[in-house]
């Protein structure tokens, strides 16, 4: 699922970050480009540590209810709310305090993968300017995207 975002003052932070960090590897050798998408591949996004603290919330919720409060168990419950509220709509309530502490959505870090590995010549002629790689990722997601049947990238 695709999540939905406006162009918030946090997200344009994101954006300014992700050019910023494209931009000092403008010239890098390959060997430090292949670094930096292993580091961004083992990047957690947005919505696995959504995910992820969802599913703790709950087995902790669960836990209290069965030992301590059964007041306890109105954690899991809120926790499924905040997961099925995702689900419908790309969106949910902790999601502004995630992109506070500096998290990406898998998109926005595919995207410096993707201007990363343009950079480092994977699929055209190196270009000069770090705005025209995220450009170009961009681009290139789109028509990944678009493909029939969801073509993944292709991992060094």
């Amino acid at each position: 699922m695709q999540l939905v975002l406006d162009r918030t003052p946090i997200s344009k932070r994101t954006d300014a970050r992700t050019l910023h960090d494209v931009a000092c590897y403008v010239g890098a050798s390959d060997g430090d480009l292949s670094a930096r998408i292993r580091e961004l591949e083992g990047e957690w996004a947005l919505e696995r540590v959504f995910e992820a603290k969802a599913a703790s919330l709950s087995l902790l919720g669960l836990a209290l209810g069965m030992t301590v409060d059964r007041r306890f168990l109105a954690l899991p419950l809120a926790a499924a709310a905040a997961l099925l509220q995702h689900a419908f709509s790309g969106w949910s309530p902790p999601f502004p305090l995630l992109r506070t502490l500096g998290l990406r959505t898998a998109a926005e870090i595919q995207q410096e993968i993707l201007a990363l590995r343009i950079l480092r010549g994977d699929f055209i002629e190196r270009p000069v300017y770090p705005e025209s790689l995220l450009a170009a990722a961009g681009i290139l997601q789109h028509l990944i995207r678009g493909s029939a049947g969801g073509v993944e990238s292709h991992k060094h």
